[in-house]
């Protein structure tokens, strides 16, 4: 019998491990289920993703239900559809053996009559998502009055994902007496007040440290230009043959733009992110995890329950809002066992991100070169002479073989090797023969910035974007020519206000501009872009060149600066006249000389 047997788990979970292949549990399940088991408690659990934290909850919650009452006595909260039906379809696969076990999922996209239905046949446990959970309290379609143990799984995701209220509301509805057991990859504040409010003394589980990274992913940075951001992403694909990956893009928008380019490239690959239907994201993870894809390029939300173990790498084409999305993003690899890469591609404006995500993680990044040409056609090379090896001989061709023979007969062995490779070498060979190197060096020194180059046919343009976003000129600048595409010189005098910011372009981009911060987000508000009249040939007080300039003297309002009855900027688009006024767009007052 397995190492399961010492936890205290009885003979049909047993059996049903035995038939899944499971020998030793994982150390989450080795600390967690024997407490499960052994008391009435409430807990709180902290482990990466992919340390089966499933098969924790899942086995002691099987053993402690009376499968002969038809009653809901387990609830178990997940954050997306996706981790919904996985729990429950891992909850089936436990309790196989347990004859009468009923384990229905409640979440969006699907009839929730059909699935009031399944409930009412009696389910002991209910897997749902916070959102149609709620909703079907509100229409009185389930009882969860009685239930006994209660599972908020990825909490931090659920709370990250804006379901506060909704957990809150849940739980309102339950008995206090309940026991509740809460499992949780990071421990933010929000987790920890969850925790606090609606558990009695819980016993905690730590797997590591609190918001660490797992041990078995290594992580890894590449410094480039932010225009060079998707041709290093390339080179870093052919590097690596077998890759089999997930691509995190902040916003859908970037998603389906990486994931069409990298089609139109030639690659395996698919977007995932919010705008796709559910039967459309339903076919992309069904060709994900048969490998038909190798490069799944997602936001952050959409790739929230996405279990495959076997992921090799997880590439950062853009490092998340908040950093402690870093943790989530990483721990999609490295699972079951198996090690895992995590890269990152930055710019130089990033590079202070990676010593605060090297803090919560509390591991280093390696910084790495990114591959040149001919590097990736050596490696190329070499796994088609491995494929080659590797290739069992399919003698349906033996019939041809002499035919064959008497093409290729003048030829020695050398020259058939030449020749067969030579077709996947030329073709990598032409592409990357004039390839440039695309790594830059380190640093952010102010001699690195460019002078400003002010012209007659520049425009200057006025966004809603400033440091107390986090942002000074360069990160500016780099966000700017990410949406735009335009070329480091092509943006240029960009001022960054404690609120707000200005930058120039030359004229002929104004439409290009305009259009492509049309429904941008930045850290979940609407972008605003318009543009000044005063093409920026003089610096503002407060501008990200020096440290706040002329701001006692003068600025965009009072005498003694900014006033304090300015608007603040909170998310909702406001009217033209409510903006700060720069020379030349029709305010009264003007910033002193």
């Amino acid at each position: 019998m397995t190492k399961f047997q010492s936890l205290g788990l009885e003979q049909p979970l047993l059996q049903a491990i035995t038939d899944l292949g499971f020998e030793t549990p994982s150390e989450v399940q080795e600390k967690t289920i024997p407490i499960l088991l052994a008391h009435e408690t409430d807990m709180v659990s902290l482990a990466q993703t992919g340390t089966g934290k499933t098969a924790a909850f899942g086995f002691p919650m099987l053993q402690k239900i009376d499968i002969e009452s038809r009653t809901t006595q387990g609830l178990i909260l997940s954050p997306t559809r996706e981790l919904c039906l996985q729990i429950t379809s891992e909850l089936k696969l436990y309790g196989k053996y347990l004859p009468g076990l009923n384990v229905v999922a409640v979440y969006g996209g699907a009839s929730i009559t059909e699935q009031a239905k399944q409930i009412k046949k009696g389910a002991q446990i209910i897997v749902a998502t916070p959102g149609r959970m709620k909703d079907m309290i509100g229409r009185r379609m389930l009882d969860i009055s009685k239930i006994e143990y209660c599972v908020l799984d990825e909490a931090d995701e659920m709370l990250n994902m804006g379901f506060y209220e909704d957990i809150t509301d849940i739980l309102s509805h339950t008995p206090e007496d309940k026991c509740t057991w809460l499992f949780s990859a990071t421990m933010p504040k929000e987790v920890a007040a969850i925790a606090q409010k609606f558990m009695d003394q819980p016993q905690e589980v730590t797997i590591g440290a609190k918001n660490v990274g797992a041990d078995s992913v290594s992580h890894e940075y590449y410094l480039v230009n932010a225009k060079d951001r998707y041709q290093a992403l390339k080179r870093l694909a052919d590097m690596h043959p077998d890759i089999f990956s997930v691509v995190f893009c902040r916003t859908k928008r970037d998603t389906q733009k990486v994931a069409e380019m990298l089609i139109e490239d030639g690659y395996n690959a698919a977007a995932l992110h919010g705008d796709l239907s559910q039967n459309q994201r339903d076919l992309v993870m069904k060709s994900f995890r048969t490998r038909q894809i190798q490069m799944l390029v997602a936001t952050d939300v959409a790739a929230r329950g996405i279990d495959v173990d076997d992921i090799t790498h997880v590439i950062n084409y853009q490092l998340p809002d908040e950093i402690e999305t870093y943790t989530h993003r990483s721990g999609r690899t490295g699972r079951a066992g198996k090690t895992g890469v995590s890269m990152v591609i930055i710019s130089k404006s990033e590079q202070r991100k990676i010593k605060a995500i090297e803090k919560i993680i509390q591991k280093s990044f390696i910084q790495k070169e990114v591959p040149s040409g001919m590097e990736i056609c050596e490696k190329q090379l070499f796994h088609l002479a491995n494929s080659i090896k590797d290739t069992e001989v399919n003698h349906d061709i033996d019939p041809y073989l002499p035919k064959i023979h008497e093409v290729l007969e003048d030829f020695s062995k050398e020259e058939l090797i030449k020749k067969v490779f030579s077709v996947e070498f030329t073709r990598f060979y032409n592409y990357y023969k004039k390839a440039k190197d695309l790594n830059v060096g380190g640093g952010n020194h102010p001699e690195d910035r460019e002078p400003a180059k002010v012209t007659e046919d520049s425009t200057r343009y006025f966004i809603n974007l400033g440091r107390k976003d986090g942002l000074q000129w360069m990160d500016l600048k780099d966000l700017i020519r990410e949406v735009t595409e335009l070329p480091k010189d092509d943006v240029f005098h960009v001022d960054t206000m404690d609120t707000f910011s200005f930058f120039n372009t030359d004229s002929k981009y104004v439409d290009l501009v305009i259009e492509a911060f049309k429904g941008v987000q930045f850290n979940d508000r609407r972008v605003e872009i318009e543009i000044s009249k005063d093409r920026g040939g003089r610096k503002f007080g407060g501008g990200g060149r020096g440290k706040d300039k002329g701001r006692k003297k003068g600025g965009f309002g009072k005498k003694g600066g900014f006033p304090d009855d300015r608007p603040k900027f909170k998310g909702k688009s406001r009217r033209k006249e409510e903006w700060p006024k720069e020379k030349g767009t029709g305010g009264k007052r003007r910033r002193k000389r």
